[in-house]
Order: C-alpha cells, then sequence, then structure tokens
C-alpha cells in the first residue's frame, strides 16, 4: 500500500496557489504590454505537399489537358501539371492504388483501388474531391479500361468475368461477360484473373481479353460471344494493338514477346526473345525474366516503336532495372537507377487507330520519376523541374525560415545555377498542363534539408512552390576511404558517418554552422567567389564528464569560466589545421582521435558557402564521443558554442580558439542544486566500454538520427521531467542517497541501502542490455510505418516511462546540453545595463547564463581574447528546455545581434577601413554599455511547460502548464501579423499557440498523432503562420495556421483543368468511306443500358455518392473568400463559353451573308436567260 506523504500536498497546495496567481490572461501591474493576437487570426489547414509520391503503385495520362497523376500504396494521388501546378489527394479507405483512368478532356479521373473500390474524381476544382465511388462486395478488381470518349468502363475480376460501369452514375450495367462464355471449349481450366481488357482501334464492338494463363479472347459485344481465341503456354502480363487493329503483341513470363495476327488465331505470327541468347542448334532461346509491359507506337514516316520493361537475361546479375526501346532494327537498353514501377508513351494523337507519333516515354521508379526524349539521338532524358529528390539522400533534419531577406534566394540562386548538370534534353518539358493560381504571398520563404550523406539543399518555397536553390556537400573536407580495409575504426556509426543532425543558420549574415552525428561541426561562410584553402582550420576538443571523488555539491567553488579554461576531468582543446595522430591511453584504449579525418591537400571551394573551420569532439579513453544535441552561432560576437549530454564548449571561430569546455555540472559551480553520485570506476565500464562502441556502431542513421538517437541513449532523459507525480520541482530533482537534504520519513531512510543496491546491480545489467535495446528501438523506428513490426504501446505514443534499471542517479549525471541562444540582455538581479551573453538550458529544466565579455571591433578582436564567465544566475522549468527568447519593454521580440554580410574573399587592395567594419560586432561591450532601465522579458519553454520571466528582476510574471500527459517535440517563437506567439507541437499531435507575454492560449488542435520518428525530427514552425515536416521519407508536408493564409489557399492553389478544344478525328479519306473501312463506332448505351442489358445484380456492388459534387463542395466549403474564389471561376467558365458561343454565332452570321451574297448574285446573273441557255 502506497504511504500517504503529507508534504507532497502541501507543496502540490503551494503549486497550484503560485500557479492561479499568475494564470494567462491576468496581466500583473507592472506589465501593460498590448497583444494584437486573438483566437480569430489562427486557423490550422494543410496547404501543399511537394516532394516525390511515397511507394507509387499506378500512373496515368491525360494527353490533352497534359496532366500526370500517379498513385501510391497508401491511397495518396499526386497531379502534375506544369511546373509549379501540383495537387495531392488522399482515399479516406488508405487502400492502395492499383490502376489510374483519366476521363480525356473530361476534367475528371477515376481510380481503382486494393479494396475492390472505384472512385471517379473531379478535377475541375483546385481541390479534387470524390464524386462517386462503387464498393464490388463479391469480386476482386484486377483491371480496369475507359476507352476514348466513352462513358463505360471495363472491370476486370479476379474470377475473370469483365463487368461494365457507367461512369455519369456510377452504376453497373447488366451486360456482364462472364469467363467460361469467353472461352467456351478453348480451355479445360480456368484460366486466371483478367490482366488486359481493350477494345480493337478500328472496331469499338471487338473487345480483347486477356488472361493471365496465357488466354485471349476477342469478344464481340454485338453478338455477345467470342469471336477469335489465342493460347499461348506462356502467362500474359500484357497487350498492345497496332493502330490499324491488324496486330497486337503481348508480353509473356519468361521474356518473350508474341505478335498475333487478328484473325490468325492458330499460333503467333512472330515470336521473338529480346534479350534472349540464341542456342546455335535453333533450338528455343533461353528463358529470361518476364516483360511486365509493352507498348507498340507507330508513326507515319519511319518504323513503329517497341518499349518494354524487364525481360532481361537471367545471367545478368546486378545488372541495373532497364527499360527497352526497339525501334526498327536499333534496341536501346535504357538503364534505371531504381526498379520501374510504370511506364507511359506519350503520343501526339489521343485517338487509338490514329498514328500515334510518340515523343517521350513517362517512366515511373520505385524513387524517382524520368521522362525519355524519343525524338533524339541516345534518347536524352528531360530535365525534372518538379522537386522529386528531397529524397536523394534520406532526409535527416530540416529547417524553415520565412520572411528572408529579399537578395537571398538570387544569391544562393546564382551560385547554384553553376552546378547544374549537364546532357539533358534541349526540348520543354512535356507535362505542363493546368494553370498558375494568384499568389498573394510575396515574402522570401526558404527552406533547408540536411541529409545522410553530410549534403544539404536549399530550397526556395516562395508562394506554395519548391525550386532547388543550391546544394552543398559537408563531406568533402573529410578523407574518404577508398576501401573497406582502410575505414578508420573510430567511426560512430558504421553509415553515413557524415549525416547531418542540427542546422543553424542566420538569414541576415548567412553564417551556416551543421553538426553532424560524428560528433563534428562546421562553420561556413558564403562566398560569390571561388577559392582554394590549402589548410582547413580544424579544432579538437575533449569534452567528456566523469566525478571523482563527490561527495557534496556544496565543497565545489565556483570555476573562473576564462579564456582556454578547462574543468577537473576536460582537457582544453587542440588547434590544429592538420589531422591528429591515433593515440592511446595507459591501458590501450583509444584516446585524443576524432571520429573523421581532415584532409591534408589543398581544397578547391567553388562560389557559395565554403569551410571556415571544423570541429570535432575526440574520444576518450576508449569511449566515443557523445552527439551533439544543441547547436547555436552568433556573426557578430563570432562565436559558436555547441553541447552534449557531457557538457558545453565554445568556440571564437574569428581567432580560431576554444574558450570554453567544461561538464555541465561544472556550470553549476557552488549553486548546483542537484546532489549527484560519481560515476561507476572504469575497472567496472571497461567490460562495457567496447559493446557500447560496436554496438553504437550498428545504429545506422538513415531516418533516425537527431533527436532519436540522443534521447534513446541518455535512456529517455531528455524527453520529461524526473517522476510522473505531483511533486514539487525541489522534490523531484533531489537523488534519493541525499541524505540529509531530502526530507524523507525514517521508513524511506531504512529502504535507502537496499534501493542503493539494486541500483548497483541493475546498474551492471544496463550497461549491456540498453545499447542493443537502444539498436533494437532505432531499427523499429527508422522503418516504414507500414513495415514495422508491434512496437510497445508506449514506443509509439513516445510514452514518459522508463525501464526500471534507470535510476535518477544515472539520469541526474547525464545532463545533457538541450537550448542555447546569444542575447544581450541582463545577467543578474542588479544589472542596470544589458550585455552580451549566452543562455543555456538543460534536460533537467534548468536556464543558466554566462557573461560574454567581447573586445572591441577592428584589429583589437582579432588578437585580444573573448572574456567567458558565469553570472550565477540560474532559472528552472518543468522538462527540458526546448527553446529561449526575449521581448524588449513593448513585447516585441529582440533579435539576436548579428553582422550583414558582406564577400569574405575580397582583394587585398581593398582599404583595411572595410575589413575592420566587417569585424566589428554590433552589440557593444559589457565595459561600454549605457545604463538601461528597460524591462525585458525572457520566454523560455520546455517540454512541460512556458515561463515568460521579468529581467533584470527574474520574476516569473506567466506561467502556463502546455501539457501534463504528453510533452513538447518542437517550440518556436515565430512572427504573426506584425505580433509574436509561441508554437508548440506535442508528442500527442496537438498544435498549440500562446499569446506573447501572457502566455494565453490562442489554438489547440489535434492535428497529428506522432507515430514515427521522422515527424518528432523534421517538424519545425516559422514565421507568418507557416510550418512543415517529412509525411513520409521522400515528402515534405506543408501547414498553416494562419486564418489569412487559409483563406486565400484558394486563390493560391493552381487549376488543374483549363479548357481545351479536343483534337479532331483523323479524317477516313474518300476510298475507307465508300467502302466501309477506317474505324467503327459503336452505341454502347444501346447495348450496355437497362432497356437493353436489363438491370445488374444489387449484391455485386454498392454505390457511394461522393461530396466532390457542386453541393458537396458548398457544404464543405467555409469562409466568404472560397465562396467568391469558387464563383469566380463558375463566371470564368461561363464567361469564355459565352464569349465562345458568341465567337461560333458570328462565324455563322458571316457565312450567312456570304452565302446571301453568293446566291443573289446568281439569281442576278441567271434572271434573263433561257431555260436552253443554261
Amino acid at each position: 500500500m502506497k504511504k500517504f506523504n503529507i508534504r507532497k500536498v502541501l507543496d502540490g497546495l503551494t503549486a497550484a496557489a503560485a500557479s492561479s496567481s499568475s494564470q494567462p490572461g491576468q496581466r500583473p501591474p507592472d506589465t501593460d504590454i498590448p497583444e494584437s493576437l486573438c483566437s480569430e487570426h489562427f486557423q490550422l489547414c494543410k496547404t501543399v505537399r511537394h516532394g516525390f509520391p511515397y511507394q507509387p503503385s499506378a500512373m496515368a495520362f491525360d494527353p490533352v489537358q497534359k496532366i500526370l497523376a500517379i498513385g501510391t500504396q497508401t491511397g495518396s494521388l499526386r497531379l502534375f501539371g506544369r511546373p509549379g501546378v501540383e495537387c495531392y489527394c488522399q482515399h479516406d479507405s488508405a487502400a492502395g492504388v492499383i490502376q489510374l483512368q483519366f476521363l480525356v478532356n473530361e476534367g475528371a479521373l477515376v481510380s481503382a483501388l486494393a479494396d475492390d473500390t472505384l472512385h471517379l474524381w473531379n478535377l475541375r476544382q483546385k481541390r479534387p474531391a470524390i464524386l462517386h465511388s462503387l464498393k464490388f462486395n463479391k469480386e476482386r478488381i484486377t483491371f480496369c479500361h475507359l476507352p476514348f470518349q466513352s462513358k463505360w468502363l471495363y472491370v476486370g475480376t479476379e474470377r475473370g468475368n469483365v463487368h461494365i460501369v457507367n461512369v455519369e452514375s456510377f452504376t453497373l450495367s447488366g451486360y456482364v461477360i462472364m469467363w467460361n462464355k469467353a472461352i467456351e471449349l478453348s480451355s479445360k481450366t480456368h484460366p486466371g484473373l483478367i490482366v488486359h481488357i481493350s477494345d480493337n482501334p478500328m472496331d469499338e464492338g471487338k473487345l480483347l481479353i486477356g488472361f493471365e494463363s496465357g488466354t485471349l479472347v476477342l469478344w464481340d459485344l454485338k453478338s455477345k460471344k467470342g469471336e477469335y481465341r489465342y493460347s499461348y503456354d506462356e502467362a500474359i502480363h500484357s497487350v498492345a494493338w497496332h493502330h490499324e487493329g491488324k496486330q497486337f503483341v503481348c508480353s509473356h513470363s519468361d521474356g518473350s514477346l508474341t505478335i498475333w495476327n487478328v484473325k490468325s488465331p492458330i499460333k503467333p505470327a512472330h515470336i521473338i526473345t529480346p534479350h534472349g541468347k540464341l542456342p546455335k542448334d535453333g533450338k528455343k532461346p533461353e528463358p529470361c525474366k518476364p516483360i511486365l509491359k509493352v507498348e507498340y507506337r507507330t508513326c507515319k514516316s519511319g518504323d513503329p516503336f517497341i518499349i518494354f520493361s524487364g525481360g532481361l537475361s537471367y545471367d545478368t546479375v546486378g545488372r541495373r532495372p532497364c527499360l527497352t526501346v526497339m525501334h526498327g532494327k536499333s534496341t536501346a537498353v535504357l538503364e534505371m537507377d531504381y526498379p520501374i514501377v510504370d511506364f507511359l508513351t506519350l503520343c501526339e494523337t489521343p485517338y487509338p487507330s490514329d498514328f500515334q507519333e510518340p515523343y517521350a516515354v513517362v517512366v515511373l521508379l520505385e524513387k524517382d520519376l524520368v521522362v525519355v526524349d524519343l525524338g533524339q539521338n541516345g534518347y536524352p532524358i528531360f530535365e525534372n523541374p518538379y522537386p522529386l529528390d528531397i529524397h536523394e539522400s534520406p532526409v535527416t533534419c530540416c529547417e524553415y525560415f520565412a520572411d528572408c531577406p529579399v537578395d537571398l534566394i538570387p544569391a544562393l540562386y546564382s551560385v547554384g545555377a553553376k552546378q547544374k548538370r549537364q546532357g539533358y534534353s534541349k526540348k520543354e518539358w512535356p507535362i505542363n498542363g493546368g494553370n498558375w493560381g494568384l499568389g498573394t504571398q510575396s515574402y522570401p520563404e526558404i527552406i533547408i534539408t540536411g541529409h545522410a550523406d553530410g549534403s544539404l539543399k536549399f530550397w526556395d518555397a516562395s508562394a506554395i512552390t519548391l525550386q532547388v536553390l543550391y546544394k552543398m556537400k559537408t563531406s568533402k573536407v573529410f578523407e574518404k576511404s577508398r576501401n573497406k580495409e582502410e575505414k578508420p575504426n573510430t567511426d560512430i556509426v558504421d553509415e553515413d558517418p557524415y549525416a547531418i543532425q542540427i542546422i543553424t543558420w542566420c538569414p541576415e549574415s548567412r553564417m551556416l554552422c551543421v553538426a553532424g552525428v560524428s560528433a563534428h561541426v562546421i562553420v561556413y561562410k558564403f562566398s560569390r567567389q571561388e577559392v582554394t584553402t590549402e589548410t582547413i582550420q580544424m579544432l579538437e576538443i575533449r569534452l567528456h564528464y566523469e566525478i571523482n571523488d563527490l561527495e557534496s555539491p556544496d565543497t565545489e567553488q565556483v570555476p573562473s569560466l576564462v579564456t582556454s579554461c578547462q574543468g577537473p576531468n576536460s582537457q582544453t582543446a587542440n588547434s590544429q589545421s592538420h589531422p591528429s595522430t591515433s593515440s592511446s591511453s595507459s591501458d590501450g584504449l583509444r584516446d585524443n582521435v576524432p571520429c573523421l579525418k581532415i584532409k591534408s591537400t589543398p581544397l578547391k571551394q567553388g562560389a557559395g558557402y565554403q569551410a571556415e573551420v571544423v570541429i570535432q569532439l575526440v574520444w576518450v579513453n576508449g569511449e566515443p564521443p557523445q552527439q551533439i544535441s544543441s547547436l547555436a552561432v552568433n556573426s557578430s560576437y563570432g562565436l559558436l558554442v555547441f553541447g552534449n549530454c557531457n557538457g558545453i564548449a565554445m568556440v571564437d571561430y574569428i581567432q580560431k580558439t576554444v574558450l570554453l569546455n567544461l561538464g555541465t555540472i561544472e556550470l553549476y559551480g557552488s549553486n548546483d542544486p542537484y546532489q549527484r553520485q560519481p560515476k561507476s570506476p572504469r575497472k567496472t565500464r571497461q567490460a562495457s566500454g567496447g559493446m557500447l562502441t560496436v554496438t553504437s556502431c550498428m545504429c545506422g542513421l538513415s531516418s533516425l538520427y537527431s533527436e532519436s538517437v540522443k534521447r534513446l541513449r541518455s535512456s529517455y532523459l531528455s524527453l520529461c521531467d524526473i517522476n510522473e507525480g505531483s511533486t514539487t520541482l525541489d522534490d523531484r530533482c533531489k537523488s534519493p542517497t541525499s541524505g540529509s537534504t531530502s526530507s524523507c520519513n525514517s521508513e524511506d531512510e531504512q529502504k535507502m541501502p537496499n534501493f542503493i543496491e539494486r541500483v548497483k546491480n541493475k546498474s551492471r545489467k544496463f550497461s549491456k542490455t540498453v545499447v542493443s535495446d537502444i539498436a533494437k528501438m532505432s531499427r523499429k523506428l527508422s522503418l516504414p510505418t507500414e513495415l514495422k513490426p508491434d512496437l510497445d504501446v508506449r514506443d509509439n505514443s513516445f510514452s514518459r516511462s522508463r525501464s526500471s534499471s534507470v535510476t535518477s542517479i544515472d539520469k541526474e549525471s547525464r545532463e545533457a546540453i538541450t537550448a542555447l541562444h546569444f542575447c544581450e540582455t541582463y545577467t543578474r538581479k542588479a544589472d542596470t545595463c544589458t550585455s552580451p551573453c549566452l543562455w543555456v538550458g538543460t534536460t533537467l529544466g534548468t536556464v543558466l547564463v554566462i557573461v560574454l565579455n567581447l573586445p572591441p571591433g577592428g584589429e583589437q578582436r582579432l588578437t585580444q581574447p573573448v572574456i567567458v564567465s558565469p553570472s550565477g544566475t540560474i532559472l528552472r522549468l518543468k522538462g527540458a528546455i526546448l527553446r529561449m527568447a526575449f521581448l524588449d519593454t513593448t513585447g516585441s521580440l529582440i533579435n539576436p545581434a548579428h553582422e550583414p554580410w558582406r564577400e569574405p574573399n575580397v582583394p587585398e587592395e581593398k582599404d583595411d577601413k572595410d575589413k575592420c567594419r566587417k569585424l566589428r560586432p554590433v552589440s557593444v561591450s559589457p565595459s561600454s554599455s549605457q545604463e538601461i532601465n528597460e524591462t525585458q522579458y525572457a520566454v523560455i519553454c520546455s517540454e512541460k511547460q512556458a515561463k515568460v520571466i521579468s529581467l533584470p528582476s527574474q520574476n516569473c510574471i506567466y506561467k502556463h502548464n502546455i501539457t501534463e500527459t504528453s510533452f513538447v517535440l518542437r517550440a518556436d517563437i515565430v512572427g504573426l501579423n506584425g505580433s509574436i506567439c509561441l508554437a508548440c507541437f506535442c508528442a500527442n499531435g496537438h498544435i498549440m499557440t500562446f499569446s506573447l507575454p501572457s502566455l494565453r492560449p490562442l489554438l489547440d488542435v489535434n492535428y497529428l498523432p506522432l507515430t514515427d520518428m521522422r515527424i518528432a525530427r523534421t517538424f519545425c514552425f516559422t514565421n507568418n503562420g507557416q510550418a512543415l515536416y517529412l509525411v513520409s521519407p521522400t515528402e515534405i508536408q506543408r501547414i498553416t495556421y494562419s486564418q489569412g493564409t487559409c483563406e486565400n489557399l484558394q486563390e493560391m492553389l493552381g487549376e488543374l483543368f483549363t479548357p481545351v478544344e479536343t483534337p479532331e478525328a483523323p479524317n477516313r479519306g474518300f476510298f475507307k468511306g465508300l467502302f466501309g473501312g477506317g474505324a467503327q463506332s459503336l452505341d454502347r448505351e444501346e447495348l450496355f443500358g437497362e432497356s437493353a442489358a436489363g438491370k445488374p445484380s444489387r449484391s455485386l456492388a454498392q454505390h457511394i455518392p461522393g461530396t466532390g459534387g457542386i453541393e458537396g463542395v458548398k457544404g464543405a466549403a467555409s469562409g466568404v473568400a472560397g465562396e467568391l474564389a469558387r464563383a469566380r471561376i463558375a463566371l470564368d467558365e461561363r464567361g469564355q463559353k459565352l464569349s465562345e458561343l458568341e465567337e461560333r454565332t458570328a462565324a455563322m452570321l458571316y457565312s450567312a451573308d456570304t452565302f446571301s451574297k453568293h446566291a443573289h448574285e446568281m439569281m442576278l446573273k441567271c434572271k434573263d436567260k433561257k431555260w436552253y441557255q443554261f
């Protein structure tokens, strides 16, 4: 039975009273800041989705509208028009898309899903919606075919039957082609499922049905019987007609192609195995891999094209997937980077009975979309204008910046234009349908993605579009091993040692810093000029945490944090321009060795971002460096700071020196509120040390590094507070072994020795088991959601619970740095002026302040040291610190000081004043600071709560507990409508915003349950109500929480459907019309209508009305702007139709007037003539 503790009850009452005294909305008397934001300014909705469709499964193309549709295994649809015109739709069932069929030039699309449902999509609105659905109950759908300019859809099933659906009403016809009637006595067994349906290009009344077993039937729709039956020994995968309707070609499972004459069903006219080896004895060629799809396209002047995928010989081991193009006597094999899902040939005419004149092939791969130009020699590919290469290397982190400096995008584009590849087709992109939207957002937006191979990509995301601006590779500064034998043993991970974990970028100064998974940091400066760096500056830092003989924090003194300082267990860093040599400690363990080796040869760096200095953490006594958990840079101060679970390091990147290198505990000095236990001796760790090294190498990074590995390594320490109960902060932070400082009752004191003994026993097991658990969890979380094994519920919901072996002793000894913020504010209560400082947040909810004493600008900044000293200020919150920001006395955001960008590689002939001005910080040093009596406010957000603290008094004026049962994953202070707010994304899927400084809740929407660490790693907010996250390994989802953007979204989106005249049908010619040649039409309404075919079976399929009609659109719409936009579109369409009608009327009047004149002239000419004069 749990013992009642009156002290905790009293503490809870005290905390409740304290929180109620500063509830949001109640303004303390000393603050009177007007707030303009209210809940009406916020609304959450998805805007656009960028990237390659994840797990594609089907594709279709409208040859008149020039629109491409791609379906996926998760039930999503992506529609592509001209560059900048894209659309995303999702089926509610999330079943995989097996086939897509356009109603050509009708603004509609039919999708067939794996759950045996057909859907009709209306594409005439900016956000397509489903008009009708038809659910098959007794049979599985395997193939669909919709003839050009027909309203009757043929549906083939797994049982071998063919059903017919009216696409206007989406109801079944009573006309059914049963498999047994189709094959009759041609086969004694069931022919298998239907793999192909198509009508003869020259006779719509003849339907070709292909069965999986190798049987084909040419069905006469009028007489309702099979006219011809064709049989082959190998299974059929696809069929394609010659445009004259006299021949068709089949692809088979043995890699062969059979060409049949329609009126010769006994045997194929030709059998070819394009990639098969012909034996010398003239026997049958060796079997090859299946040809999955074939297309037969004809040209007026020249040989026809036969294009197919697959069919390679089985002995081509390791050969990439191929698309084969046979044209006359030439055969071209086009190798692809990924397996082929589907391909389509783009032709000049939509009529199947005319010469197709193919000009391009669209190839859908598992992870790419390729368009091949058939009109040029060598078949070059088109340059893809869509942002489909986001996943070129797996995305490991991303950042989003809105309202950037206007000159930034042109600068990045100018340096990125030099990186473009050559050899593309010179023709324009052939998928060019739709129209652009009328964007009202004029501010620049930039997205930066970090990747597993160490590369970064800068994207122009302005006006809901996405276009790559510039690419860079951080791995260029490191030596790469040529083979596995040369691979160093110092890597933390076996795969992706250069992967990006954290990106810090200052758009104003263009300073860029990245932290990688191998515990390395690189500082970049932007330059328009190419430069060759002889030696890259490198700093090695020995950042290690270990407490020896520590009994009580009261005995510690506040360390003096000055230049080149070091803690008791932290050695000074090594400043080098070349890689260090491997060294070992006395017991043979790896020591003072970085994980990566810097290039020793001169490095040519192109225009763009150029490496300034590389900082690496080194191995310490056989233990690898811990991955970096936080990073910050300030161009005005010339300082870089980063931290991990061991401590913090600060670097002056101007002087290339290390200013600070301390364990986290040493930052507290004598003010440490936590009484910590020494770590276990070296001997007890040696057994597991090697295991830690090896096993941590096994956790490949492809989709997990950053928050997941970091937090799993610290045993979920950073994700929550220590106790889930209602204990106060002081009680929460005390160690069970704290002795007299812990106010426990006598029973608790008696249990302490036993508790400590259990901890010692479990800690030995923990060192061996936690790493394997981390590796297992990493592998689980890195898998796609569909492929994950059954994870524990706590894993999926990111529960706060911990293993019993993870004690508070181990947690407190691993206090990580989670937030860093440079600013110029008050550092102590007694301050009367602001000064440059660094605010540090930790996983235990502590905020510490470090004072920075900067030398004056110019030459003194290059020679005099930066003085770093503690302020003694300590603030506490519940949960790990995530974000910090500062407001001035009016409530406006105080942006960190920055240096405006200037070209770093200026010629030496420039005057020295320019150089001095370039190095002068914007802010002044404390010695020359003027007294400022204006109040500032610190906004601090942790995983559990947010506080607004008045400075310099350090009084908490507002506090809000964001969540009790979950935790915040991402928090940002963002600007919206000329004001600022705090935006938070919680692990339970809630997106919340709070006013500043009062922390009033403005928005709370349950948007997205967190089921994948990818979302947690990539979710980020930015200004003007924008946010994004990586919704799949290949796609970025952008959302908005701004009411104004939601209302204007309809205008910003592009239009997929545009009124286009259907091309004229091919001319039959005089003799074909006279002797009955040419295409034969068919009155399908007469055959398939209810009057002739009867009523269908009610139990076969169920009709489900959709919401894509006019009524559904009106009912689902919200906002006056949406209604006005739709009314305007309808008015435009009506006006366009009226103008077309007016033009036709005018043309008819002109024709009639001309005819009247000619008739009058003829009458006058013949008026006086006699009958015999004619």
